[in-house]
C-alpha cells in the first residue's frame, strides 16, 4: 500500500524526531550528585556533617578542594547503600564529610564535582560561640544533658520546641538510649532523627547528640515538662581485660535532663467567637482558577484550587477553606489533602482543597472571598488572611436567551441545556453505585480478616479529640471521634447504645453538624462522655512509642 508523498514526508520527519529524542535520553547518565547537611545553623567551633550521594558505582572520588577555603575537613567516610524492590536492585554511594567553619556569618558550601556532574550549593549560617546559651548542667562531668525551650510561655495549642543536647567528652559504646517524652497535658511530635556533631566547651572537645520535640499544650495554666533519662556505656581507656586482650570494659552511666516549667496562656478574649482557634507563627493562602478570564460558556465548569500553609501547627489544626454557597451554582468538592513537613522552626502544615463550580444558568455570579482568622504567635496579635473572590460572567450559546435567575427547565428551553446535566447526573449516579459496592465489599473483608492497626495510639487519638472539642469545632471533632472509635473493638453505635451520656453527646454533635446551631456547639460534653467510657481510660500497650537506640559518634 502506497501513501501519498506528503504523508511519507511526515512519517519520515516524525521518525527522525523520535530517533533524536531517544538518542538524547540514552546519552544521559543514569546517576546524579546530590548534597545535604544535617543542619543549616550552628555555632563557631561546632562541626557539621555534609552528605554527598550518587548512584555512580565507579571508583572515582569527589574533588574536596573547594571546601578548604571556608571549612576545615575533620574527616570523611564512604558508605555503600543497597536498595531493592520487587523488580530491581540499585546501589548508591555516600560520602559523609565532617566540616568545621573557619569564619562566622553566612557561608556557602560550594558545588562539588564528581566526573562531569556537580552538586548544588548549600547556604548555612555560623553564629559566634558567645551567643550560644551555656548548658546549665555540670560541664565538668564526662556526660551531661541540657534542655531548652524555644518559648517558655505559649498560647493554648501553640507550638514550642524542646531541644535536648547530650554532651560527652568521652567515647561511648553504641548502646545508648533516651527515655521517651510523654505528657498527658500536651501533644508531642518528634522533629526528625537525632543529630550528632561536635563542639568545644572550655577548651575540651565534646560530642553532642541533639534531639528536638514540638510540644502543643492541650491545657492552659502551669505545666511541667518531665525529665528524660539518657543511659550509655562509657569506654574505659585505662582498664584492660584480665587476659590482656578482647574489648575494653565499660562503665554504665545515666544522666537526667532538668524539669522545665511551661506557662500556657488561654485563648485571647478578643479572638472572634465561633471561629476555629488557630495559633500559628505564620500563615499564607493561595488559590488557582482553571480559567483566567472572567467569562465562562454555559455548560462548562470552573475549578477553584485553594491552599493554606502555616508554620508552628500540625496538619490536623488547619481549618476548612470552604467558601459560602452561591445561588445558582452547584459545587462538587474533592477530598481535602493535608500534609506536614519539618524544618528548623518546627512543623509546617499544608492543606489543599479543590472544588468544581457549575453555573446552572447564564448571568453574572459573584464568587465569594475565602477568609481565615488566626492568631499570630510571633507578633502576638489577631490577623485575618483573605483570598479575593471574583465575578464570573456565564454566557449562553448563541440564540438562547440568558436567564438572570435560575428557574426550572421548561419545554421551550433548547435541548442543548439539558443533555450536559443529564450526562453529569448519570456519571455521578454511576460513580456513587460503584463506591457503594466497593464500600460494602470492604466492610465484608474487614469482618472476615482481622488487621493489626499500625496507626496512632489510643492516647494520641484521645488527645486529638480533646483538642478539637476544646476548639468547639463540630466538623473536626466528628473526624477525631471517628478516628478514635476505629481503634476500638466496638463500633461507635454499640458504645452509644450502652452509654447514655455518649448517645446524648452524639445527638448534640449531629444537630450541630446539620443545623444552623453548629457555631454554638460546646464540645466539653462529648469529650467527658468519651472519657467516662471504661475502655477510654485504659491505655494501649504501644511498644513502638519508645525511641530507637541512639548511636552517638565517639569524640
Amino acid at each position: 500500500m502506497m501513501f501519498p508523498l506528503h504523508v511519507q514526508q511526515g512519517l519520515l520527519l516524525l521518525g527522525l524526531r523520535l530517533t533524536l529524542l531517544l538518542g538524547s535520553v540514552l546519552s544521559l547518565p543514569a546517576w546524579a550528585l546530590t548534597a545535604s547537611v544535617d543542619r543549616v545553623t550552628l555555632y563557631s567551633g561546632e562541626s557539621i556533617e555534609l552528605t554527598l550521594e550518587t548512584d555512580d558505582n565507579s571508583f572515582s572520588q569527589p574533588d574536596w578542594e573547594p571546601l578548604k577555603h571556608d571549612f576545615i575537613i575533620l574527616g570523611t567516610r564512604q558508605v555503600k547503600r543497597l536498595s531493592s524492590d520487587n523488580q530491581s536492585t540499585s546501589t548508591s554511594t555516600q560520602w559523609l564529610v565532617s566540616l568545621q567553619a573557619r569564619n562566622t556569618g553566612k557561608l556557602t558550601i560550594p558545588p562539588l564535582r564528581l566526573g562531569n556532574h556537580s552538586s548544588q550549593a548549600i547556604q548555612i549560617e555560623v553564629l559566634d560561640a558567645s551567643q550560644r546559651p551555656e548548658p546549665e548542667a555540670n560541664r565538668v562531668a564526662p556526660v551531661f544533658i541540657d534542655a531548652q525551650l524555644s518559648q517558655e510561655s505559649v498560647y493554648l495549642q501553640a507550638q514550642t520546641i524542646l531541644t535536648l543536647r547530650i554532651f560527652h567528652s568521652v567515647s561511648l559504646f553504641n548502646d545508648s538510649s533516651l527515655s521517651p517524652l510523654e505528657m498527658e497535658q500536651a501533644r508531642v511530635e518528634m522533629l526528625g532523627q537525632p543529630r550528632t556533631y561536635e563542639t568545644t566547651i572550655n577548651g575540651i572537645r565534646h560530642g553532642v547528640i541533639e534531639v528536638r520535640y514540638a510540644l502543643f499544650p492541650l491545657e492552659s495554666g502551669k505545666l511541667t515538662i518531665p525529665a528524660q533519662a539518657f543511659t550509655a556505656t562509657m569506654v574505659d581507656r585505662e582498664q584492660q581485660s584480665f587476659l590482656g586482650f578482647g574489648s575494653r570494659p565499660g562503665k554504665r552511666v545515666q544522666v537526667r535532663s532538668p524539669k522545665i516549667p511551661l506557662s500556657v496562656l488561654p485563648k485571647p478574649e478578643n479572638y472572634p467567637q465561633g471561629e476555629p482557634w488557630l495559633p500559628a507563627a505564620s500563615l499564607s493562602l493561595s488559590q488557582q482558577w482553571s480559567h483566567g478570564d472572567s467569562s465562562l460558556p454555559l455548560g462548562e465548569s470552573l475549578t477553584r484550587n485553594l491552599q493554606i500553609k502555616a508554620d508552628g501547627v500540625s496538619a490536623t489544626q488547619l481549618p476548612s477553606l470552604r467558601s459560602p454557597e452561591v445561588d445558582g451554582v452547584r459545587r462538587y468538592a474533592d477530598q481535602p489533602q493535608s500534609s506536614q513537613a519539618l524544618n528548623d522552626d518546627g512543623l509546617q502544615a499544608t492543606r489543599q482543597e479543590s472544588e468544581a463550580l457549575v453555573p446552572l444558568q447564564a448571568g453574572d455570579y459573584s464568587l465569594p472571598a475565602v477568609k481565615v482568622t488566626w492568631w499570630n504567635t510571633r507578633l502576638d496579635r489577631l490577623e485575618v488572611s483573605e483570598l479575593p473572590g471574583r465575578t464570573l460572567q456565564v454566557k449562553a450559546p448563541q440564540g438562547v436567551t440568558p436567564q438572570v435567575t435560575p428557574s426550572l427547565p421548561t419545554s421551550r428551553q433548547p435541548a442543548v441545556l439539558l443533555w450536559p446535566w443529564q450526562l453529569a447526573s448519570g456519571l455521578l449516579l454511576l460513580s456513587t453505585l460503584i463506591f457503594a459496592a466497593l464500600w460494602l465489599h470492604g466492610r465484608k473483608l474487614n469482618q472476615s480478616v482481622k488487621v493489626v492497626a499500625s496507626g496512632p495510639s489510643t492516647r494520641t487519638l484521645l488527645d486529638e479529640l480533646k483538642r478539637t472539642c476544646q476548639s468547639n469545632d463540630p466538623q473536626q471533632s466528628r473526624q477525631a471521634l471517628d478516628a478514635w472509635a476505629r481503634s476500638k473493638t466496638e463500633t461507635l453505635a454499640q458504645m452509644a447504645a450502652r452509654h447514655e451520656p455518649l448517645a446524648q453527646a452524639l445527638d448534640a454533635l449531629n444537630n450541630a453538624l446539620y443545623s444552623e446551631s453548629g457555631q454554638h456547639w460546646q464540645g466539653q460534653n462529648l469529650y467527658e462522655a468519651v472519657r467516662s467510657l471504661p475502655s477510654a481510660e485504659k491505655p494501649l500497650d504501644n511498644s513502638d512509642s519508645a525511641l530507637p537506640p541512639l548511636y552517638p559518634r565517639a569524640s
